[in-house]
């Protein structure tokens, strides 16, 4: 759960789509189905080749990744696939220093692909899982870890990409990560010694043979060590944060204290000389900028200057602070969020992605110019329109920038514009499988209605077109997880919610209105309602989602007996309090991993910390975990209720729903109560036949529940 008036598309995602041929109609589906879900692919993790003219991505597909190139400046015919996996794929990808093939990490081991497209060759095959493997800035040298040979532990070792010898330049016996080199390629920065302890939760009932643990993690140490070899140099004090290398002899060391409350950014020396303090802030409640919005302090390439975010002024902003020392001065200011700043390679300007004011929902890039006095700089907008555009990288040459940008007609996809306001961009992949039209997508409205304390709460709705209004249709009221997340203006950024998002989309397509409300603690609308959970998780958080039924009665064309609810992680847990705290406002609902106990969730080391930030101990605040504790309540359950969970959940250990099943079984609650468990898999479900299932059950439930099971009474169904 750790860590959210109609127009046309935008001008600039138009241009880009019509570089992109359409597939062909012959190929289109008439019907959106489960199979061709599941093709929808996510493009991420873009990498600018050295020349600045071509972009290596990776593509998932189900939890399958491969490898692509595409052209930046959009001569090429298309992306083209550089792998073709089956299973598992790629990861840890970067270009050779000549521009002529790419490495990438795939089951431990090094590999290399021709830019041009051939076979992949592994640059080293051992019976060993290398991990954290990171290229040098000159790209002759990787840096990674592997089991150390004999008396247990690990080792850091470099490994020349000319001739293949290895050097060992650290052991540790518990662990290593966190690797960077230093900008001249003479040092390396890593964190050792962090560990985890297994703690078991094995409830007596469960039985001897099945075990369940959660985990407890404790950070290590940060050190520097020679990339020649040498005795490595702790610096600063154990902990965890965020270290990057300000220049070969410096770096900036971004720590959040352990309660949440307060931030600090310091200098650190390469030889463990002494640290200085840059940069201090507090916050009575908790710190609540997502870890998404890649918050961390962000040295410029030069070493003069530090960017962070910061939301001191009740909206995240982007601020700068000199690295010889000086006050924060704000570059972005008024009523949205700025995130994922990223520095020109000549540090005049910062590239960034915001959303606007009053549309909390789009997000699109800006660029400010950072100089000898920054204050008052200009921050132009340079992409604009419906959709989210995130997280831009910067070519080498500094001219142009590649981002992940979606619409409500089309999912993630790459897309390089150049730096300039107003110029168009060039669309790198495309990930609707040629079975989907991108032009039959639902376009979510926004909409704010009041919830339980009179506050407005914003939700997303979603019509099926042509729906008859003079007839009552079923709804589903969709309750987004992380707590911290949100809907946007069209499909979600995230691959782990886009999945969603889809699905959604066939549900639209059989004749379902769909609503997701951003219930307070959801990003996207400044501080004081990120914060608004605090100590009362589980209280007006959870109405502000169940109200949105309420929402839906005013529209009158939703038949209210005919409405379901369902979320996952966070989502599944305000489901669970809306059918035990509403028994008979939702006909049904689906919890997928939700948190079932708060008191179970601040047991477990791993999540204490985050639950304890945000609403105290049990002992401190017993009514506040009674208010979070669905489990108590679940013989008030009067609908039928579908969970579903995958057993490797860390996000959410899989005992949350053990647990809930075995209360409503003893609550004689047996014959309202359907649970799917889905071996190996993680929080967000992935693999294509878990899909498969998730989906087809849960349109089945609905389909059961909400049109076959409704009353006699009942309007007829659309």
């Amino acid at each position: 759960m750790r860590r959210v008036a109609l127009l046309c598309v935008a001008s600039v995602l138009s241009a880009c789509m019509e570089r992109v041929p359409a597939p062909p109609a012959s190929t289109v589906s008439p019907r959106l189905e489960i199979e061709a879900l599941i093709d929808i692919t996510h493009p991420s993790e873009p990498v600018w080749s050295p020349e600045s003219a071509r972009v290596a991505f990776v593509v998932d597909r189900a939890g399958v990744a491969n490898l692509y190139v595409a052209g930046a400046a959009g001569a090429d015919p298309g992306a083209r696939a550089l792998t073709d996996y089956t299973e598992g794929g790629v990861g840890a990808t970067f270009w050779s220093a000549d521009g002529t093939s790419v490495y990438f990490m795939r089951d431990g081991d090094l590999w290399t692909v021709p830019a041009a497209g051939g076979a992949a060759d592994a640059v080293w095959s051992t019976p060993d899982a290398e991990t954290g493997t990171v290229a040098s800035r000159d790209v002759t040298r990787v840096a990674f870890v592997r089991p150390a040979a004999a008396g247990g532990g690990v080792e850091l070792r470099t490994r020349s990409l000319a001739d293949g010898r290895e050097t060992v330049l650290a052991r540790d016996a518990e662990s290593i990560g966190a690797i960077s080199w230093s900008p001249d390629g003479a040092h390396l920065a890593y964190a050792a010694g962090a560990r985890a302890i297994r703690h078991d939760q094995t409830p007596a009932y469960s039985g001897a043979k099945i075990i369940y643990t959660v985990t407890e993690r404790v950070p290590g140490q940060h050190f520097v060590v020679s990339a020649g070899g040498g005795t490595p140099v702790p610096i600063g004090s154990p902990g965890g944060g965020t270290l990057r290398w300000v220049d070969a002899e410096r770096l900036v060391l971004d720590r959040q204290s352990p309660d949440f409350k307060s931030r600090t950014v310091q200098i650190l020396d390469r030889r463990g000389a002494g640290v200085r303090v840059v940069h201090e802030e507090t916050d009575d409640k908790f710190w609540s900028i997502p870890g998404g919005a890649a918050p961390a302090a962000l040295p410029s390439p030069d070493g003069r200057w530090i960017a962070l975010l910061s939301d001191r002024d009740g909206w995240d902003h982007l601020y700068v602070i000199p690295v010889d020392g000086g006050e924060a001065t704000q570059l972005t200011r008024g009523s949205f969020e700025v995130w994922r700043p990223a520095w020109s390679p000549d540090s005049t300007r910062i590239a960034f992605d915001a959303n606007e004011p009053d549309r909390p929902g789009t997000r699109h890039l800006g660029v400010v110019s950072v100089s000898a006095d920054p204050a008052g700089a200009a921050a132009p907008m340079i992409t604009s329109g419906r959709g989210t555009h995130t997280a831009p990288q910067w070519s080498p040459d500094g001219t142009r920038l590649v981002y992940q940008g979606t619409t409500p007609q089309h999912p993630a996809d790459l897309f390089v514009v150049p730096a300039d306001a107003g110029a168009s961009a060039v669309r790198l992949s495309r990930s609707l499988p040629a079975a989907i039209d991108d032009g039959r997508y639902v376009e979510p409205e926004f909409v704010r209605y009041p919830g339980p304390d009179g506050q407005l709460v914003p939700g997303w709705l979603f019509v099926p077109p042509g729906l008859d209004r003079t007839r009552t249709h079923p709804a589903i009221v969709w309750i987004h997880g992380d707590g911290v997340n949100q809907g946007y203006d069209g499909w979600h950024v995230q691959r782990n919610y886009a999945v969603y998002y889809s699905f959604h989309q066939y549900l639209l397509e059989r004749g379902y209105v769909v609503f997701a409300p951003d219930y307070r603690g959801s990003i996207g609308y400044g501080r004081a309602w990120r914060q608004g959970v605090y100590m009362d998780v589980g209280g007006q958080d959870a109405r502000d989602a169940w109200m949105a039924a309420d929402y839906l009665r005013t529209l009158g064309y939703v038949d209210m007996d005919r409405v379901g609810v369902w979320g996952l992680s966070y989502g599944g847990f305000f489901t669970l309090i809306a059918m035990t705290d509403q028994p008979t406002l939702f006909r049904a609902g689906v919890n997928v991993a939700g948190v079932v106990d708060y008191a179970m969730y601040y047991e477990d080391p791993y999540h204490g910390g985050w639950t304890r930030s945000r609403i105290g101990t049990p002992e401190e605040n017993p009514e506040v975990y009674r208010r979070a504790s669905p489990l108590s309540n679940v013989g008030r359950l009067a609908r039928p209720l579908l969970t579903l969970h995958g057993t490797a959940d860390v996000n959410v250990p899989y005992l949350h729903s053990v647990r809930l099943v075995d209360e409503l079984l003893r609550q004689g609650k047996g014959e309202l109560t359907t649970f799917m468990s889905y071996p190996g898999e993680f929080h967000y479900f992935t693999r294509a036949h878990v899909l498969r299932d998730a989906w087809t059950r849960v349109a089945a439930f609905f389909e059961a529940h909400l049109r076959q099971g409704r009353a006699a009474t009942d309007a007829p169904g659309p």
